[in-house]
């Protein structure tokens, strides 16, 4: 009978800011980093290796120590708890987290609580699929209806999906999933690169980037906009001249106008032929959203990935808001809530094409879009999932993209363990990288002032 020992957590941080790798009208010089959340057991895992769970969330640099400081206070409740009780009611270990009241006060469901809460919780799943030796998609797809609604937390959005729609929805899916779980490992899951497009890169970088997306066989490629028009012509010309008429084109705002400004920018770039603007003003405005999505049409709105709960999807579906659901593994409270907004978007016909522009979160997502295929829409008609070809390297299992779709992952877990040398080198403010730099730049500081 294995039970959880102890925790680890880590602000891990990688430096992406010095070659604007992620960079965006908000977000202009963003470190990709990680609230690292490892579960020790006394147990052994089904390969026969010491059995634990890996987790994390996704920030941008600065406050990922108070994530990671978060994550400790809920990590820490589940010291002691027995691991095969845990992975036989994963519905009952979100409620047990979700039920501490003074953390609940701090949030609720919102903010810095639950981004440490879905790092503890997305450990918590990667220790149930490697206690059963399956990939987490593979655990929730091979549940009954009834067991993976019992996994979704559905709190507040009986007025939009009561429980047994849930379930009616989930079997009518069910005798098509052998062959769809065959569809998936004869062609993968397709995917869009957001690489070519960051905003800090140089007008020849971007023109080589799409091409090298082409040659790669991607069709769908996203580019950031937002800071300047002008500039934002220039460089959908570039990449239309590159990738042609035939292939899909999106561009992503991040959150950085007004509604109105959203609209007029949009419709000023829509000779571009763009399948959707993504975040195009705040992402709390569920009715500013479904104003810009009147005024931009046949141009479709894409949102989701600062939505802080199941609750702001059910209401931007509810509104006919958005046209793309574009949920982040590391925004909601991991798979509990996740499975909630898979049968949100189910039931209201909504793609989901999952956020993934962060460390670990390709890892996480393809898990996702592999499980919404399978078990839940069972289509992946509309939908497309991103992908960014960065950081993919400090992973024991990442994720294997080929020919523009993800590859179906086949290892236990849940892809989310880092390589303990990269966790060791990037861990902030004690790892070897962080030293040598603050200590060339102390360097050049005692230099200069000589000087």
């Amino acid at each position: 009978m294995a039970r959880i020992t102890s925790i680890e957590i880590e602000d891990v941080r990688f430096p992406t800011s010095l070659t604007a790798d992620g960079s965006d009208a908000m977000n202009k010089d963003g470190d990709y980093s990680a609230a690292y959340v490892v579960l020790r057991t006394d147990g052994v895992a089904a390969d026969g290796s010491p059995l634990a769970g890996f987790g994390l969330t996704f920030t941008t640099g600065r406050g990922n120590d108070i994530v990671a400081l978060a994550a400790r206070q809920q990590a820490e409740q589940l010291i002691g708890q027995d691991v095969e009780e845990m992975a036989a009611d994963m519905g009952g270990v979100y409620r047990f987290l979700t039920s501490d009241a003074q953390m609940r006060w701090l949030g609720p469901e919102k903010g810095v609580v639950h981004l440490s809460l879905s790092a503890v919780m997305n450990a918590a799943w990667d220790l149930a699929g490697r206690l059963a030796g399956k990939p987490v998609w593979r655990l929730l797809a091979d549940m009954t209806p009834e067991q993976l609604v019992d996994v979704a937390d559905l709190r507040y959005l009986s007025d939009a999906l009561t429980r047994d729609e849930a379930i009616e929805l989930l079997r009518a899916k069910e005798s098509g999933k052998a062959a769809r779980i065959a569809e998936l490992e004869a062609t993968g899951y397709p995917c869009y690169t957001t690489s070519a497009g960051w905003l800090g890169y140089s007008d020849e970088k971007l023109r080589r980037l799409c091409q090298e997306a082409i040659d790669e066989g991607y069709n769908h490629i996203k580019l950031k906009v937002g800071a300047n028009l002008a500039d934002d012509i220039r460089r959908c010309t570039i990449a239309r001249e590159v990738i042609g008429p035939d292939r899909v084109l999106m561009i992503d705002a991040n959150q950085v106008w007004d509604v109105d400004q959203a609209i007029e920018w949009t419709n000023a770039l829509a000779p571009f032929d763009l399948l959707w603007i993504e975040e195009p003003t705040s992402p709390d405005d569920v009715l500013g959203h479904a104003a810009i999505k009147r005024g931009v049409a046949p141009i479709g709105v894409a949102t989701g990935e600062h939505c802080h709960n199941r609750v702001m999807f059910k209401q931007f579906m509810q509104a006919g808001a958005l046209d793309f659901c574009q949920l982040d593994a590391g925004r909601l409270a991991s798979l509990n809530e996740i499975v909630a907004v898979l049968l949100l978007a189910a039931k209201f016909d909504v793609p989901v094409c999952p956020h993934a522009g962060g460390v670990g979160l390709c890892e996480m997502v393809q898990h996702v879009s592999m499980l919404d295929f399978v078990a839940v829409s069972g289509t992946r008609e509309g939908r497309v999932t991103e992908f960014v070809d960065h950081l993919h390297e400090h992973f024991t299992d990442p994720c294997i993209v080929t020919n523009a779709a993800y590859s179906l992952p086949r290892l236990p877990g849940y892809s989310t363990q880092m390589h303990p040398a990269s966790v060791a080198e990037y861990r902030f403010p004690e790892g070897s990288y962080w030293r040598e730099r603050h200590a060339a730049a102390a360097a050049s500081a005692n230099l200069a002032a000589a000087v």
